[in-house]
């Protein structure tokens, strides 16, 4: 484990483990986030499941050769079955089901064209929620979302922070400006707002930043000035020392499809040429418990408590 952090190496909240329209019905595929494996699974009839991966039998992963017959998936070494409530369906050489059968299920929602699923350290159920949808997702006055995506050897913490450190935006991305962040938690909602000046051949244009972020993994930014720009975004631990970050762009046709995707493409290109100048930082820095800070930084204090409350010990190190 890195031992460059102080916080505990991962958060409680909702992540996006995959998209909704690449697990198509009877579809099965591994996945590794939080540490742990992870298969997840559509039933014939549409109903979609993520389950701890190990059939609990002998230990096969239900991911690896696994397939979906009806509304349960099968164990490719045995052919016990397990619906998408984790429950055993059938062993088909047994005359009776283990009542013990049953693999881990995890909570999960469709949110658009996103898997979000609920993480906690002690296997608690969700204690907060995130949007049931985005009004932008499939909207006719907005372009289908653009992806990009990003594995990073770092924790969440240090990736969220860029939110609120606005020195950073100057002096490693080369903005024109320094914005001034307002920032306000309100339970596990932090909201960031920036006022923005985008430089353009006519001169600076007003415009500004809103995120709205729901725990770690799970945000909305909305960015105003030349167009209307969209970007969900979600930041998924896969492990101790690794996040997936994903970027989900849309641009609001204000000057027509045409010149919507145009920007788009121009925006998703900058963005993701920011991001790429923080990688090298965030996979190289370590994180002090008690920075010193000066009166230019951004609400790095404030946020820092808001953080708190997604952590909790696990059972692993309590033990």
């Amino acid at each position: 484990m890195d031992d460059r952090y102080f916080t505990p190496p991962i958060p409680n909240g909702w992540f996006q483990i995959a998209y909704a329209d690449e697990i198509k019905p009877g579809d099965v595929k591994p996945l590794k986030y939080f540490g742990k494996d992870l298969v997840i699974w559509r039933s014939e009839d549409g109903e979609l499941s993520v389950l701890d991966a190990f059939c609990p039998h002998l230990g096969a992963h239900l991911g690896h050769g696994g397939t979906v017959k009806g509304s349960s998936l099968e164990c490719p070494f045995h052919a016990w079955r397990f619906g998408t409530d984790g429950k055993c369906t059938a062993v088909p050489y047994a005359e009776h089901v283990p009542r013990k059968a049953k693999v881990p299920t995890w909570h999960i929602k469709e949110v658009a064209n996103m898997v979000m699923c609920w993480h906690h350290a002690l296997g608690e159920p969700p204690n907060f929620d995130i949007p049931d949808d985005i009004p932008e997702w499939g909207d006719d006055e907005w372009t289908e979302f653009i992806s990009r995506e990003w594995t990073i050897r770092t924790r969440n913490q240090e990736m969220a922070e860029n939110a609120v450190d606005t020195a950073h935006f100057h002096y490693l991305h080369g903005t024109t400006n320094m914005p001034k962040s307002e920032a306000s938690a309100e339970g596990h909602i932090l909201r960031v707002y920036s006022d923005a000046g985008m430089e353009t051949p006519r001169g600076t244009v007003d415009g500004s930043i809103e995120s709205l972020n729901y725990g770690f993994g799970f945000a909305v930014v909305r960015f105003k000035g030349i167009v209307e720009t969209l970007n969900v975004a979600s930041t998924t631990p896969i492990d101790a020392d690794h996040c997936h970050l994903r970027f989900n762009f849309a641009v609001k046709k204000t000057g027509g499809a045409e010149m919507a995707r145009g920007v788009g493409k121009a925006f998703v290109a900058e963005v993701s040429r920011q991001v790429e100048q923080d990688i090298p930082i965030w996979e190289n820095k370590i994180q002090y418990e008690k920075p010193l800070l000066c009166d230019g930084d951004g609400p790095i204090a404030m946020f820092r408590r808001w953080c708190t409350q997604f952590y909790s010990e696990s059972r692993e190190a309590a033990e």
